[in-house]
């Protein structure tokens, strides 16, 4: 048997928030959606692919310290795509993790950004050669251990 990722679906406590953070984000698009009281949800996508659901089923925030979600990572083309989305993260004013576009390890050429979404869903965008000269925060952890 052969897997291939399909979508990814969170829960989110303010649908019309988290689909204009991941709108604004990462371009995406709203396929389908729900705005039945009780059961609002959103279908978002590129392309007209399904990327991402959300489901608006949850109350406070993204709890790190339990079982389950660790965080989301999103491939781009190169550098400048990372770069882009650090621009709208940080004019969104969600939280960034170590100062901005960082390598996934010391002497990686990948790398990219790690942030939250308003629920505090740990996220990453990056690029095979996204980390330049830059030295890792972690030393030799990788970095997309939100260490």
């Amino acid at each position: 048997m052969a897997f291939k990722t399909g979508h990814i679906g969170l829960n989110v406590t303010d649908l019309d928030r988290s689909k204009a953070f991941y709108g604004r984000v990462f371009g995406f698009t709203v396929l389908g959606e729900s705005r039945e009281d009780g059961r609002r949800y959103a279908f978002l996508g590129q392309d007209g692919t399904l990327v991402l659901t959300l489901w608006e089923q949850s109350r406070g925030a993204f709890a790190t310290g339990l079982p389950g979600l660790h965080h989301l990572s999103f491939q781009v083309a190169d550098l400048a795509a990372v770069r882009a989305a650090e621009t709208v993260v940080k004019e969104l004013g969600a939280r960034v993790h170590h100062d901005g576009v960082v390598p996934h390890r010391e002497g990686a050429a990948s790398g990219g950004l790690f942030f939250e979404d308003p629920d505090g869903i740990r996220l990453e965008i990056f690029a095979p050669d996204a980390a330049g000269d830059r030295p890792a925060p972690s030393g030799s952890a990788p970095t997309c251990g939100f260490f």
